[in-house]
């Protein structure tokens, strides 16, 4: 700074105003370690109140209690003289205390009253106390006065004076009688806070001859009263109804004052006939909330804790029907002194600068006096005293030595304050009194609080680092308060660590360690939710936690935020509450408290125990009418679970005794319902209530209502008509119940009459029986039927005609003109004329066909064992098909009619013809004499020939080695031939042969069949090539060169007659059919009917190995409804014919290549 530049004006001030600022900041910690050895001017730490009222009954206590170092010594004053207890026997001082104890037993109390003070004294100062005043509590007898009788006509305003005594504190007043009864208060009669008794009106149950006002005095717990007064009320001239008047106030206009704090009690009573109502209100204003209230029937009008917005003009209105009148009191509000900040204790430095600051209020405003050591300012310091400005004092560079207490009073005329503060001169190094290597835990997100108390004078500058480097700066997230304390406003797992605080001042630096860890919070991530459980079941709470691992987290569960029952129904585990067998007692709020040493969540869930409702009770019938009546009850408990609806019952005593019948259902909120109930019952009626749980137990049945007989109200229902045999009608129906039938004598008059033909009709009564039989009907007509219930009061409503039937007969006449039309040679179209009505003599269910092959068109006799088809076929059908039938064959067929009685006569056996068809596939096909080039095949006619056949097809072609097809070639030979040797064929060679039959129509299926031109011992393996292999392409060349020039011998040696190994076996084996070759041995097996498993390349057999067919496609179950027989989709019977399979001579273990070298060379041996 420019030591040229001159303070500005009023700058000193401020400078002192933010030295002391850091000198206030220092303050004597209480730590003893700390205390010890450090001086201390005294401190006044307790004192009795200022207004001491005691009782002469005990003793009077003094309390002056104060601290300091050197320990204080305690000096008293009375009446601002010194007062010397040790000269007086009666007075103790307590020992280290300035205490009194004053013992007045025997002794004039008021030899003691008077003003005390006491002053607490060390080398450092002195303090003082407030002076209190001492009196003795006083309950003065009444004066003696002569109260004469009161006489007040009906109607008058009255009050009646108490004017208690002056009492210390001021009495109790209540008014009673001479029997220690309180008069009755109230809105007319009220007790003014004077304690005077007021009455708006009197009435003349006023009248009494002892009012007595009483006063209690509290320290003397004694009691006197006025002497009684009489009153009597007059009315003989009573007066008249009239507008309000004030009684107090007197006046238009009132004042009151209150001082500040204190309490405001303002009154208006009023008189007038009717008796008024008071109301209050401030002009101006609203009367403060929380603060306000009303007493004596609002006659009165209380504010506590007044402050200086409370004055104003306060509005009392009372009014009755004839009026109203008005008062208005002026409140204001004056004020002691009270503090708005008291002087604080100073702790300096050496040549520091502070200041002592006194500011107070009031009003008036408080005159402020400064004292030092109980001496005025000026009288202490003389010329050379600190700087004082009204209610401040400026200490500057103070030296050691110069300790002392300063007081400040300030006072008006409603009171005074008096506070102590020293200031202490102290020169101390700093001192660090937080424990070192403290580990402070805190959950994250939370605020971290880092203690660095320290102690030192001048007072210790404080310093953060965080791992013994950072240095940390009052800036966000670290605030670093004037304490010292430093403050992380949300921790971080990254705050955790190691942190150091310095303390340093002009005497000396010490420093401390402290550590930081942030911990996880403790969290209930699945919280116990709502639950609603039957009684006896179990109910479960779910509490899961999670936590910081590092602290032990404890679990605990209350019950309506108490301890759970004990009880062991209630189980605890780890993260649940079980209840099991739940009863009422266990509904309530469950809350899972978890915990830590650092933290804490909780949540609660309730738990509502719900049973089915108890039953209803209290059921009254009323409204009681022929055929209605209202039922009432009340619902029993519903048990927490709302009731959904009434379910009410009734028995019939008459009949059906002891059984319960559901009437009808009402809402859950009805308690009534009117019941419509039917003739000739005895009603017992009971209620179940119905809640989500389940039915209510019955309530207690009803009284018994019976209703009278009437007719009945309804007839039998399900009236049928049906003929069993013919010539009769069975007319049967429900009947009614006892509960339908209205009365008693139940009957039925059944009545019929044939439809179309008859008039009248027949009738007949029946009882107790549900049917009636009708003999000597015509077979199957239709009659009319009415069935009517009637008892001995009557008929029931006109009954319902119905129509029904008399007995079926089996029919009469078949069916005639049959026809046949063949469309194919597997399907036939049968139509006929259809049968009369009256020849069917029934209800017409449909026709049969009836069918069967009697033999084929080239045989002279018929087959025996024909099994005979039947197709039936509903309604009035005159046509039907017939399927699957076999080509070139000789049918009968004929059709009858059936109605419910059965079948009628067959018609006349029609015969017809199907025209030829493709024959079967052969029956075999074998092959034999396997020679190198030739190869014989065999083969068997087809088991179907359907039709003339006319020869068979041979197609036939070389397989090589990648199952590829060659040319194939084809043979056509006559039908009587059944056996071919086929020649120039390729040597060591797979063949694929396909046969097949042919008739006029055309070619039938296939029969296939492969076969080599060399018998092999093994099945060529088309699994393993290894033809693509160098070393076995060179060794095939050489075989395949031996092995030719072999041949070239063998066929010259055949040429001349000899024999060779291949002829051998040919020998061996020279009908193949008779002694097949095994699969194991590498021969052939017999031929196969079927396609082979893998078909080969080029093969057009379909690819689900079944015949195509070549002719109709019509089942039976497109043209009919069920036959005897069953039928293939080809036409034919199933069993007919069947071909038998067998293994190919190659099956199961195939190859992929043609027969190697060295296989022909093992056929040789």
């Amino acid at each position: 700074m420019d030591k040229k530049q001159k303070w500005a004006p009023g700058l000193e001030g401020v400078l002192l105003m933010l030295l002391s600022h850091i000198a206030a900041g220092l303050e004597v910690p209480l730590d003893p370690k700390v205390l010890e050895g450090l001086p201390q001017p005294p401190t006044i730490t307790l004192q009795s109140p200022k207004d001491y009222i005691f009782d002469p009954r005990d003793k009077i206590v003094i309390q002056c209690e104060a601290k300091g170092n050197p320990h204080p010594s305690f000096s008293w004053t009375r009446n601002g003289t010194n007062f010397d207890g040790e000269t007086d026997s009666k007075v103790v001082m307590k020992p280290y205390s300035g205490t009194l104890e004053i013992d007045i037993s025997g002794e004039k109390a008021e030899a003691y009253e008077g003003t005390y003070q006491c002053t607490a004294s060390n080398e450092h100062g002195k303090a003082l106390t407030n002076n209190i005043v001492i009196r003795q509590s006083r309950s003065p007898l009444w004066s003696k006065e002569k109260n004469e009788a009161i006489q007040v006509q009906k109607g008058s305003p009255l009050v009646l004076h108490c004017r208690p005594p002056a009492g210390l504190p001021p009495p109790v007043i209540f008014w009673m009688d001479h029997n220690f009864q309180r008069v009755p208060l109230d809105n007319r009669v009220t007790q003014a806070l004077n304690g005077d008794l007021y009455f708006s009106n009197v009435l003349p149950e006023d009248t009494r001859s002892n009012y007595i006002c009483y006063a209690r005095f509290y320290h003397t717990q004694t009691i006197q009263q006025k002497d009684p007064i009489s009153v009597t009320v007059l009315t003989n001239n009573p007066k008249g109804e009239r507008r309000p008047g004030f009684m107090w106030p007197i006046g238009e206009m009132s004042t009151k004052m209150v001082l500040r704090g204190e309490t405001l009690e303002l009154e208006c009573i009023a008189e007038g006939l009717p008796t008024p109502e008071v109301m209050w209100q401030k002009d101006g204003g609203r009367l403060p909330s929380g603060r306000t209230s009303f007493h004596e029937f609002k006659k009165t009008l209380t504010i506590i804790d007044v402050n200086e917005d409370d004055a104003g003009d306060y509005r009392c209105t009372a009014t009755n029907k004839l009026g109203s009148v008005h008062h208005i009191i002026k409140v204001t509000v004056k004020a002691a002194p009270f503090w708005i900040s008291a002087p604080r204790n100073l702790i300096l430095a050496p040549n520091e600068t502070g200041i002592l600051t006194c500011r107070v209020n009031g009003n008036p405003k408080p005159k402020i006096n400064w004292f030092v050591n109980g001496r005025s300012f000026k009288d202490f310091y003389e010329d050379n005293g600190p700087k004082v400005e009204e209610d401040t004092i400026i200490l500057s560079n103070v030296q050691s030595g110069s300790s002392a207490v300063f007081q400040c009073n300030a006072s008006n005329e409603f009171g005074y304050l008096l506070a102590n503060a020293f200031v202490s001169v102290l020169a101390e190094p700093p001192r660090i009194l937080t424990p070192a290597n403290k580990v402070y835990l805190v959950i994250m997100n939370n605020p971290a609080l880092l203690h660095c108390a320290s102690f030192g004078s001048p007072i210790p500058a404080i310093t953060w680092f965080k791992d013994g480097q950072t240095n940390i700066k009052n800036s966000d997230p670290y605030v670093i308060h004037e304490n010292g304390t430093l403050e992380i406003n949300m921790a971080q797992p990254m705050h955790s660590g190691k942190y150091t605080c310095t303390a340093t001042n002009n005497l000396g630096f010490k420093e401390n360690h402290v550590f930081l860890e942030v911990k996880e919070p403790t969290r209930i991530l699945t919280q116990p939710k709502y639950r609603v459980v039957q009684r006896g079941m179990s109910a479960l709470f779910e509490c899961r936690v999670k936590h910081d691992t590092s602290l032990i987290i404890n679990i605990s569960w209350l019950k309506d935020n108490g301890e759970l029952p004990d009880d062991q129904r209630f189980e605890v585990d780890d993260e649940s509450l079980t209840i099991r067998d739940v009863t009422e007692e266990d509904a309530g709020t469950y809350t899972c408290i978890t915990n830590t040493i650092l933290d804490q969540d909780s949540a609660s869930a309730m738990l509502t125990v719900v049973e089915k409702p108890d039953p209803p009770t209290d059921l009254e019938l009323t409204d009681q009418m022929e055929r209605s009546v209202r039922l009432t009850w009340i619902p029993g408990d519903e048990n927490n679970s709302p009731i959904q609806t009434f379910l009410i019952e009734y028995m019939d005593m008459l009949h059906q005794p002891g059984v319960w019948v559901n009437l009808t259902e009402v809402p859950g909120t009805s308690t009534t319902a009117q019941l419509q109930l039917s003739p000739y019952v005895y009603y017992m009626f009971r209620v179940r209530a119905q809640n989500d749980v389940g039915y209510s137990d019955p309530s207690v049945p009803s009284a018994q209502y019976r209703t009278n007989p009437s007719a009945p109200d309804e007839n039998p229902t399900n009236v049928k008509g049906v003929g069993t045999e013919p010539g009769n009608l069975v007319i049967s129906w429900k009947p009614l119940t006892g509960f339908q039938s209205n009365g008693p004598g139940l009957e039925y008059k059944v009545m019929w009459r044939q439809k179309d033909v008859e008039d009248d009709w027949t009738s007949m009564n029946v009882g107790n029986n549900s049917q009636l039989t009708v003999t000597q009907t015509p077979t199957y007509v239709p009659y009319e039927i009415k069935v009517q219930a009637f008892n001995d009061y009557g008929n029931g409503p006109e009954p319902a005609v119905v129509t029904g039937f008399s007995g079926e007969d089996l029919p009469l006449s078949p069916p005639d003109g049959v026809k046949v039309t063949v469309p194919n040679s597997t399907l036939a179209e049968v139509q006929w004329d259809p049968v009369s009505n009256p020849s069917i003599r029934g209800e017409l269910k449909g026709y049969r066909v009836y069918y069967r092959r009697v033999r084929g068109q080239h045989d002279s006799q018929e087959e025996a064992e024909q099994q005979e088809q039947v197709l039936t076929f509903s309604g009035n059908r005159t046509e039907a098909m017939l399927p699957d039938l076999q080509p070139y064959s000789v049918y009968n067929v004929f059709v009858t009619v059936v109605n419910n009685k059965g079948e009628g006569p067959p018609s006349p056996n029609k015969t017809f013809e199907t025209p030829e068809g493709v024959p079967g596939p052969p029956s075999f096909l074998n092959t034999m004499d396997h020679g190198l080039d030739t190869l014989t095949l065999k083969w068997g006619p087809p088991l179907s020939n359907n039709g003339h056949l006319t020869g068979y097809t041979l197609i036939y072609h070389p397989v090589n080695t990648t199952n590829e097809l060659g040319p194939a070639k084809k043979k056509f030979f006559p039908a009587n031939v059944t056996t071919i040797t086929l020649d120039s064929l390729n040597a060591s060679m797979l063949y694929k042969f396909y046969l097949n039959a042919e008739t006029r129509k055309g070619p039938g299926p296939n029969i296939t069949k492969e076969a080599y031109t060399a018998i092999d011992t093994a099945v060529p393996n088309r699994q393993v090539d290894i033809a693509t292999q160098g070393w076995f392409i060179g060794l095939m060349c050489a075989i395949a060169l031996l092995i030719l020039v072999l041949l070239i011998v063998c066929f010259i040696k055949r040429n001349k007659g000899g024999k060779y190994p291949v002829k051998e076996k040919e020998d061996a084996h020279q009908d193949p059919e008779i002694q097949p070759m095994k699969e194991d041995d590498g021969t052939f097996g017999e031929y196969s009917d079927t396609e082979d498993h893998k078909p080969l390349k080029g093969s057009r057999t379909p690819s689900n190995g079944t015949v195509r067919r070549d002719e109709s496609d019509d089942s039976l179950v497109d043209y009919g409804e069920g036959g005897d027989g069953q039928f293939n989709e080809d036409g034919s019977f199933i069993g007919q014919y069947s071909g038998k399979k067998e293994k190919d001579t190659h099956e199961g273990n195939e190859s992929s290549e043609a027969p190697s070298p060295v296989n022909a060379m093992n056929s040789f041996v």
